[in-house]
């Protein structure tokens, strides 16, 4: 890298060290995930042929079908939809808590209010055409205390509402509360089948797909769901998501998708080789992108920025957050990671309003695949804290050789 001062030099050396046992702890994370996905390839017998996918209504496309099984296999479940036709995570989650809730039914988030897009699909906001809300869903929700789950007011509003689902959001979302790991998710779960047994537990699991060595559905959760271009598609995928879990929930999820008499339809067209190649690459990638921010968390804790989750700590997801306090601070952050990213490097991101949030967002998001959050990127509200959001990239380099480029050329004002 060029223009780097001998005193960052110094402080990325010093960053070198310090993390290097943490990082170390991720090899063995990656290699555990790496042989579940090889073990799931195998046992079904995955074969080229495979990787064509199908065109028009897409019946009897036997590699769709097998994709269904490998998911199935890696996350512990009953069945699995793997599908191009998802349009993005939100509608995803959308589609998985359309199929399971029907009119009178109560939706209760356990782990606060969930994130902007959320609200909308569920009907928060005004404008309730097409929302749960519409369709005559109930919600409720448990504030957090402390920003952790607080038990005691959680049984008094599961015994009231008596909930039909009962979700788990893992990420932090536009908050600056910490990623629940999954012994925290795993809590959860035996809490709810203990005071709620009749409740669907269904978990929000974007960006947390591979970022520790289990997942939620191996303790009991009955329903998960993610994207494909955040972990699971490692890189690869260009558009999708995935919804995991028991057979008839799976199966409800599947009608709202298509339609009855069409659940085995579905075109997947040019798709399975990138969803195939991406989920196998996806352990890996994943952990590039958590060494990516484990570097950035313990490279900004030396400028003395707040940073969560800090260096040393324990990782459940791809994202490291950035306090700035300062709106003008955390704009300037933002376009300097669009400075170094592969594509657009020549772009000035600008805070603009965009569909399903309620503040202005300024995104940084040079990648190869548009709007993909498994590759380097930064974005969030502008609103207090004035918080960055940022995301680890395909590879432990680039993540390293942006982030040391940005701190340059915030804090030391180098070209």
């Amino acid at each position: 890298m060029n223009n780097i001062s001998d005193e960052l030099q110094k402080i990325v050396k010093e960053v070198d060290k310090q993390i290097a046992p943490k990082l170390a702890e991720i090899e063995d994370q990656i290699v555990y995930n790496q042989a579940k996905v090889l073990q799931a390839f195998q046992d079904n017998s995955v074969a080229e042929a495979d990787l064509n996918g199908a065109t028009g209504y897409g019946d009897d496309d036997i590699g769709r079908d097998k994709l269904d099984r490998v998911y199935a296999q890696v996350f512990d479940t009953e069945d699995a939809l793997v599908r191009p036709q998802f349009v993005s995570g939100t509608h995803t989650l959308f589609t998985a808590l359309n199929g399971n809730l029907k009119y009178g039914d109560t939706l209760t988030y356990l782990t606060g209010m969930p994130y902007d897009t959320l609200q909308k699909v569920i009907g928060l906001t005004d404008d309730k055409r097409g929302t749960l809300a519409e369709k005559g869903v109930k919600f409720s929700y448990v504030p957090l205390k402390d920003n952790l789950v607080d038990y005691d007011e959680a049984e008094k509003i599961l015994r009231r509402d008596q909930p039909k689902v009962v979700a788990i959001q893992r990420s932090r979302g536009y908050s600056t509360r910490k990623t629940f790991t999954i012994d925290q998710i795993k809590e959860m779960i035996a809490f709810v089948k203990k005071v709620s047994p009749q409740s669907i537990v269904f978990i929000d699991n974007c960006y947390g797909e591979f970022s520790e060595k289990h997942e939620a559905t191996e303790y009991g959760a009955d329903l998960m769901a993610g994207s494909l271009i955040k972990n699971a598609g490692g890189g690869l995928a260009k558009m999708g998501g995935y919804i995991v879990g028991k057979k008839d929930l799976v199966e409800n999820a599947r009608l709202a998708l298509t339609a009855p008499g069409c659940t085995d339809e579905g075109a997947t067209i040019g798709n399975l080789h990138d969803f195939y190649e991406g989920f196998f690459l996806a352990p890996n990638v994943t952990g590039m992108a958590e060494k990516g921010m484990i570097f950035a968390a313990a490279l900004f804790a030396k400028m003395g920025m707040n940073v969560t989750p800090a260096w040393d700590e324990k990782r459940s997801d791809i994202i490291e957050t950035i306090i700035f306090n300062d709106p003008d601070k955390m704009i300037k952050f933002v376009q300097e990671v669009q400075k170094n990213s592969p594509i657009d490097s020549f772009v000035t991101p600008e805070a603009v309003p965009m569909e399903g949030y309620e503040d202005k967002i300024i995104m940084a998001a040079g990648n190869f695949v548009s709007g993909s959050t498994i590759e380097f990127s930064a974005d969030g509200p502008v609103r207090p804290p004035y918080a960055v959001y940022m995301q680890g990239g395909l590879t432990y380099a680039h993540d390293k050789v942006a982030v040391i480029n940005a701190v340059r050329d915030t804090f030391f004002n180098q070209k």
